[in-house]
């Protein structure tokens, strides 16, 4: 009687917490799994006069098939893989070095300031900066291009050399989005019991043996989270940027799955295609977020959930 007791009282005090989920699932239901009937799409000759669920012509495969026998589909995959894959490495690592850097420093303005520097360009939009590192990495003008004239380099055309686009894509974006991985892992940080740091000294180790054998441990769990949350996106090389920055002499380096579904499905309305592709890209995702999972789980001994 007081187990049933004790239990009636636990779900009574958590029925606020589950209310205050109830936006977010309903949200989550009505934008990302309601839009899932479009699937659809993919297996037919799409008309839009007809609605979506009106007398459509069933093709099966045949939307994958020409997908994937265009001919600069291969490279549309390659560059995107390249560009999500180095984007993923750096945005893991660099927020790493600097949490560490800035875990180091002992003026707790200089910490909070540095915090706050580098947090901002999140929550810029790749609108606005886009038309920023139009101008700064302008070839004729642009202050990158007379700092390397200024030690006798030649001027670079950052945006608009297939040799040059992808590398700028990368470390535009690390620049952009570092400062929220390096708060997450600072967060992350808080949490390592101090206790450890001294217990460390009196054992004599120096400060990159207190880095290596109590920060890394203390946040191990942390980057096995965003390393398998990351991983979810090997094939988004980030279509804000891309759109903004690139242009037709750059295709064949910065085109990728994104800005391809975008010409085929809005400016050639070919939809049923344009899903496909989309489609091909979520599995492919899925795929590897669940393999990461997986191995998280007999690696690092981590669950999700």
């Amino acid at each position: 009687m007081w187990i049933i007791y004790v239990e009636n009282k636990k779900k009574v005090r958590e029925t606020p917490l589950h209310l205050m989920m109830l936006p977010g699932v309903i949200l989550l239901i009505v934008f990302s799994y309601v839009p899932m009937a479009g699937v659809i799409i993919a297996f037919q000759r799409f008309v839009p006069a007809k609605g979506l669920f009106g007398a459509q012509e069933f093709i099966g495969l045949e939307n994958f098939r020409y997908v994937f026998n265009l001919p600069n589909f291969g490279g549309v995959i390659y560059n995107t893989v390249i560009i999500a894959v180095f984007k993923i490495i750096l945005g893991l690592i660099v927020p790493l070095i600097v949490t560490i850097l800035i875990n180091e420093l002992k003026n707790v303005l200089l910490k909070k300031g540095i915090q706050t520097a580098i947090y901002l360009p999140h929550f810029l939009s790749w609108v606005v900066l886009g038309g920023i590192f139009i101008d700064i990495l302008s070839p004729s003008d642009g202050i990158v291009n007379r700092i390397i004239e200024m030690f006798g380099g030649e001027s670079i055309f950052f945006l608009g050399s297939n040799e040059t686009f992808r590398g700028t894509m990368i470390v535009t974006e690390t620049w952009k989005e570092f400062g929220y991985g390096t708060i997450v892992y600072l967060a992350a940080v808080t949490g390592i019991d101090p206790g450890l740091y001294e217990a460390a000294k009196i054992d004599g180790a120096n400060r990159w043996q207190q880095i290596w054998h109590v920060t890394l441990p203390g946040i191990r769990i942390v980057i096995v989270l965003m390393t398998v949350l990351s991983l979810g996106n090997v094939l988004n090389a980030g279509f804000d940027q891309i759109f903004n920055l690139y242009s037709p002499p750059v295709y064949a380096s910065g085109d990728i799955l994104d800005t391809f579904v975008y010409r085929i499905g809005l400016l050639d309305a070919q939809f049923g295609v344009a899903t496909a592709v989309g489609l091909f890209k979520s599995i492919i995702s899925f795929v590897f977020v669940s393999v990461s999972y997986l191995a998280a789980f007999k690696f690092a001994d981590y669950e999700l959930f």
